[in-house]
């Protein structure tokens, strides 16, 4: 064979590829689509999930902290009364 019947083969080849490639894509799009839709969703729950938990450990310090100030604030009320 010379190079020159390389090269057709290639030339004829190289559609027949793409439209290969073409329909797997088309065929595959939607399936990529429902997998990152719902990987999407469960990497949210779970973002969710870890800022709620963090937002009530945080909320909890707070509220200790709340009720030392209020128990403070009686105690100094209840010197200055007598």
């Amino acid at each position: 064979m010379s190079d020159d019947d390389t090269d057709d083969t290639d030339a004829s080849d190289a559609p027949k590829a793409q439209d290969i490639l073409a329909r797997l894509k088309q065929m595959t799009d939607p399936l990529v689509a429902s997998l990152d839709s719902r990987l999407s969703g469960q990497v949210d729950k779970r973002v969710d999930k870890r800022v709620e938990e963090s937002l009530k450990d945080r909320l909890t310090v707070i509220e200790r902290a709340i009720a030392d100030l209020d128990r403070a604030v009686r105690d100094l009320n209840e010197r200055l009364k007598d």
